[in-house]
């Protein structure tokens, strides 16, 4: 773990928010692979970051600015949130308040409205989802919903005292949560003939509309850092260490601080333009070669190929936070251990990959759900176009900037990584990332 890739690994430096009058300070994430090395090599004991904002990753006066402007955004907590009150997930969300109403709007309706499911079943689901990313903030945010919604409490003890319907759901779970190409009709088969604990195929499409929901939304608490929700007057977070404008990952490597710290600032903001500006230039050029030919189909299934090879590379683990409470969490699962493993393995023939035309959202996904749980379909579907196409053309400083190949590309990127691959011509990847 050399101090170059230690320094690449770790997430974008915070400003500090004064905490122990350290306030010219940087606040920094350890990575979890360091936090062991200071732990385990060096008796340093690192605790994860807390800040007093909605977001570890976003200052929070940039939050809240945003937040006192947006008059749309009560309006919309007033009338869609599940809560009652502006949460941290709502706050962050509330940046981009085009998607906020999308999303809002259709996690009242799965949560809230009419639906094959009963009320404290959706909240237990929602719960079975976040527990397969460990994502203590939505389980605890779910808890309390499932509470309130009448649920049965003995059910909050684990999955052993949950009718046999629900458990029934744990396979689907977690092929959804971390290997979906693994899905086949024969997973749904046998949840809807059960017997006595069968699903009806409305309340399974709610269910699995529910688990889909909340295996993405687990992605967004931990790609936007979301804060826990706790009493303001209340002092029980961790502490963030500061360094000055210095990685923390290079306390694992015993680098000198005092030195590193007087030109890491300067390296950092160079690089990052200098590899800004080497992007749009990629951009710009991709698009003028993407005018003049067409891909054949025999270079789109190597592109596709190319793809699949490059996500073999993709560091997976740098980043899982370490499990402090396992057994907490794995009483909503089973089988805790199953998680994302690399759909394509090198030398493998006859790999399991969705071909997306073969079964698409817009012709076969929305007529179906919309079939069997009514209105759910125009409401994810606006959701879907909105996320999409969502762009302020920029680039850092830059403006007025065409950034639909970028977002093309990273779009095919993630789906060509859970084994989805789309005949429609593929960005090039490997130039962008």
């Amino acid at each position: 773990m050399n101090r170059g890739s230690s320094a690449a690994s770790c997430p974008p430096s915070l400003p500090a928010d004064g905490h122990d009058g350290h306030s010219n300070n940087e606040c920094r994430r350890v990575c979890s692979n360091c936090r062991k090395v200071l732990r385990q090599e060096k008796k340093i004991r690192v605790s994860l970051p807390l800040s007093r904002g909605p977001s570890a990753f976003i200052p929070e006066k940039e939050v809240m600015q945003a937040n006192s402007l947006n008059e749309r955004m009560h309006l919309l907590v007033e009338e869609y949130s599940i809560s009652g009150r502006l949460d941290n997930i709502t706050q962050v969300m509330s940046l981009h308040t085009q998607y906020l109403e999308s999303f809002l709007r259709s996690q009242f309706y799965m949560l809230r409205m009419d639906g094959p499911l009963p009320l404290p079943y959706r909240h237990y689901i929602a719960i079975m989802a976040a527990a397969r990313h460990q994502c203590f903030y939505l389980i605890n945010m779910h808890v309390d919903e499932f509470l309130k919604t009448g649920g049965i409490p003995e059910w909050l003890n684990g999955l052993e005292y949950v009718p046999q319907r629900l458990k029934n759901l744990n396979e689907i779970n977690k092929l959804l949560a971390h290997r979906p190409w693994l899905v086949t009709k024969e997973h749904i088969q046998k949840l809807v003939k059960t017997g006595e604990n069968n699903w009806s195929l409305p309340e399974l499409v709610h269910a699995v509309v529910l688990l889909a929901h909340y295996h993405a939304l687990a992605s967004f608490v931990f790609g936007s850092g979301i804060n826990p929700e706790r009493d303001l007057n209340t002092s029980n977070g961790y502490r963030l260490i500061l360094v000055n404008s210095f990685c923390v990952c290079d306390l694992a490597n015993d680098n000198n601080i005092e030195n590193a710290s007087l030109t890491s600032n300067n390296f950092g903001i160079s690089d990052s333009l200098s590899e800004l500006e080497a992007l749009m230039n990629r951009m710009r050029r991709l698009q003028e070669e993407k005018e003049d030919e067409e891909a054949s189909q025999e270079e789109m299934d190597t592109r596709f190929e190319k793809e699949k090879t490059e996500s073999l590379l993709v560091v997976t683990e740098a980043f899982d936070d370490e499990i402090l409470s396992i057994a907490d969490v794995s009483r909503y699962i089973e089988d805790p251990g199953f998680g994302y493993k690399d759909f394509a393995r090198r030398g493998e023939e006859h790999l399991p990959t969705f071909r997306a035309q073969d079964y698409t959202w817009e012709n076969h996904g929305f007529s179906l759900v919309n079939r069997l749980y009514s209105d759910i379909g125009h409401l994810l579907d606006e959701k879907f176009r909105m996320v999409y196409n969502l762009t302020y053309n920029t680039m850092a400083t830059h403006e007025d900037v065409d950034t639909t190949m970028l977002r093309r590309a990273l779009f095919n990127y993630v789906h060509c990584m859970f084994g989805i691959r789309y005949v429609a011509q593929l960005e090039p990847v490997d130039e962008y990332i």
